[in-house]
């Protein structure tokens, strides 16, 4: 019993940066129409800001996260204007090279300035708790509070506020929405900030008990695709859900199979429920 439990929190770990990452992935595509590859490059670059903040400059932990979160989100907002927005009116396809260049790039810039090698984030939380029978360690407690609360703080804006309606009255219909006065080129960068913030913090997070390296991005943005196509592309409630879906079989998986299938585990998972339910658990659509 005690070692299911141990999964279940490694499941809620995993579940939790996927979620992150794959919520910002979602809200964008909402604006976009296409996915964006360059995502997982957001996801690095928050990394290696946040490392560079407490290795370097002595920054503490929670104020490197803000930095990269902060950083992060003006490096979106740049992309936004600079590549995305002039390619509105373009194919999808343009996007979506577009983005592969953007994610190419930030990547070479990563190794020309780091360099290729792994480096390791400290964090200050590096006990271990233990509660009925049970190992905790207090990063990956952190994680599952921090990532769950800011979904849910993400939910309250988008439900609760004005400027979260415009997001998904946008994602909606894009056209409806510049009718109605909403200024589409606002949400838009508003949009990319927040997906920035999620990658960063979930970077952030996750960091100290993985590796930062150029290409870190490259495997989690793949499996936040994954989710969102298998919860339904633009959802919100399908990204959160497809997060946990994916961060739990992962952690069984690699306890009951093998880690050497891990990774492989979403793909398989994603034939499967698309076999079933080709549109995604959840309706298409922000909301």
């Amino acid at each position: 019993m005690d070692l299911i439990l141990q999964q279940i929190l490694n499941g809620l770990t995993l579940g939790g940066v996927y979620s992150l990452v794959a919520l910002g992935l979602t809200l964008v595509y909402g604006i976009l129409q296409v996915p964006n590859f360059a995502h997982g490059a957001f996801y690095m670059a928050g990394a290696y800001v946040a490392f560079y903040l407490m290795s370097a400059m002595g920054v503490n932990y929670w104020l490197a996260m803000a930095g990269a979160a902060a950083a992060v989100a003006v490096l979106a907002v740049v992309a936004e204007r600079l590549v995305f927005h002039p390619l509105r009116h373009a194919p999808g396809l343009h996007h979506m090279i577009a983005a592969i260049g953007i994610l190419l790039f930030l990547e070479s810039g990563a190794q020309a300035i780091w360099g290729a090698d792994f480096h390791r984030m400290q964090t200050p939380y590096n006990g271990i708790m233990n509660f009925a029978g049970l190992v905790l360690p207090e990063q990956r407690l952190l994680i599952i509070l921090a990532a769950f609360g800011l979904v849910a703080g993400l939910h309250l804006f988008l439900k609760k506020t004005v400027t979260g309606a415009t997001i998904i009255a946008m994602a909606q219909n894009r056209d409806g929405a510049a009718l109605v006065g909403i200024d589409p080129n606002r949400v838009a960068m508003l949009t990319f900030a927040i997906s920035g913030v999620l990658a960063a913090v979930a970077a952030a997070l996750y960091a100290p008990i993985n590796l930062v390296y150029p290409g870190m991005g490259n495997l989690v943005i793949t499996k936040a695709f994954v989710i969102i196509v298998l919860g339904g592309m633009g959802s919100v409630p399908g990204a959160i859900v497809g997060g946990l879906i994916i961060g739990f079989a992962e952690a069984f998986g690699a306890f009951y199979i093998s880690t050497d299938y891990k990774d492989i585990i979403a793909f398989v998972l994603l034939v499967a429920i698309l076999s079933i339910r080709p549109e995604g658990l959840f309706t298409k659509g922000v909301r």
